[in-house]
C-alpha cells in the first residue's frame, strides 16, 4: 500500500494475540468512494470486468477511491495465480486497495505451511488453483507419493511473493459504521474478542442475526443469486465461478447501491 493508505490504516490495533491476522482500520474521512467486490475464485476475466465498471463509475467522483476486496481469490475457476498478480500489481491513479483474507486463501495458506494437511484443501476445489501454477495434483501426488512430498514441487511453482502475500492479508477492515470481512461476525461479540475463524469462516448465527453491533458489515463467502441485503448486513458473493456476475457495492457519503 502506498502512502495515502498507510497514512490512514492503523494495521493490527485490535489484535493483540500472536498468530491472529491483522485488523484495519480507515478513517471514514479518507476516500470519498469505497468499493466492495464479492468473491472472485479464480475468476480473472470477471475481476478486470468488475475493475472497468469501477473505473467508469468513479469517473464522476471527486477525490481518492478504496476498492475492498471481500477474499477468496483462489479455488474453483481457473486463474488463481493471475487473480493474485493482478491484486498485487498497482492500481490506477486516484485508487487504493485492501484485500482480505477469505477461508479459501487461508486453507491455502495452511497448505504451503503444511502440505501434509492438504486433502482438506482439495475438497475446496484446490485442484484448480494448483493448475493455475501449473501443477497437475493427480500426477504430482503419483510422482511425490504422498501431499508432504509435495513441498519442493509447491516451492518451485509458486512464487514466494505470492505466498508472502497471502500470508499478509488482514482479516477485518472497519472504516466507520462500516465493517468489511470475509464471512461475517459472531453476534454480539465485540470487534476485538471475533476470532478470525469466525471472521472468515461464520454462516448461521450471523446470517439470521446480523452482527447484533452498531455496523453495517459487507461481507462474500455465502454464495446467493442476488446481492443479500439482511440485518445490518450486506452479502456480495453472487458466486461468480458458476455465474459469471462478481458483484460491486459502492459506499459514498454513507449510502450504499450496486454498480
Amino acid at each position: 500500500m502506498i502512502k495515502l493508505l498507510r497514512k490512514f490504516l492503523d494495521v493490527g490495533s485490535e489484535t493483540g494475540v500472536a498468530g491472529m491476522r491483522s485488523r484495519v482500520d480507515i478513517d471514514p474521512k479518507a476516500f470519498s468512494a469505497i468499493y466492495a467486490v464479492g468473491d472472485v475464485h479464480g475468476c480473472y476475466a470477471e475481476l478486470l470486468e468488475a475493475e472497468c465498471r469501477i473505473l467508469h463509475d468513479a469517473g464522476s467522483i471527486d477525490g481518492p477511491k478504496l476498492i475492498v476486496m471481500l477474499g477468496d481469490y483462489v479455488d474453483r475457476g481457473p486463474s488463481s495465480r493471475r487473480v493474485i498478480d493482478h491484486l498485487m500489481a498497482p492500481l490506477a491513479p486516484g485508487f487504493e486497495r485492501v484485500s482480505l483474507c477469505g477461508n479459501h486463501d487461508d486453507v491455502f495458506c495452511h497448505f504451503l505451511d503444511d502440505p501434509s494437511a492438504g486433502r482438506r484443501w482439495l475438497d475446496f476445489g484446490a485442484a484448480a488453483t494448483l493448475y493455475s501454477y501449473g501443477i497437475d495434483i493427480d500426477h504430482a501426488l503419483h510422482q511425490a507419493g504422498s501431499f508432504k512430498g509435495l513441498s519442493s514441487e509447491l516451492a518451485r511453482a509458486i512464487p514466494e511473493s505470492h505466498y508472502a502475500w497471502l500470508k499478509s492479508l488482514p482479516v477485518m477492515l472497519k472504516v466507520g459504521q462500516f465493517l468489511f470481512v470475509h464471512a461475517g461476525l459472531k453476534p454480539g461479540v465485540a470487534l476485538e474478542a471475533q476470532a478470525d475463524e469466525d471472521l472468515m469462516w461464520i454462516r448461521e448465527p450471523f446470517l439470521g442475526r446480523g452482527p447484533e453491533l452498531p455496523y453495517t458489515v459487507v461481507h462474500g463467502h455465502t454464495p446467493t443469486d442476488a446481492v443479500t441485503f439482511g440485518k445490518n448486513r450486506i452479502g456480495i458473493d453472487t458466486g461468480a465461478y458458476a455465474s459469471g456476475r462478481l458483484a460491486v457495492l459502492r459506499i459514498a457519503d454513507g449510502h450504499t447501491s450496486l454498480i
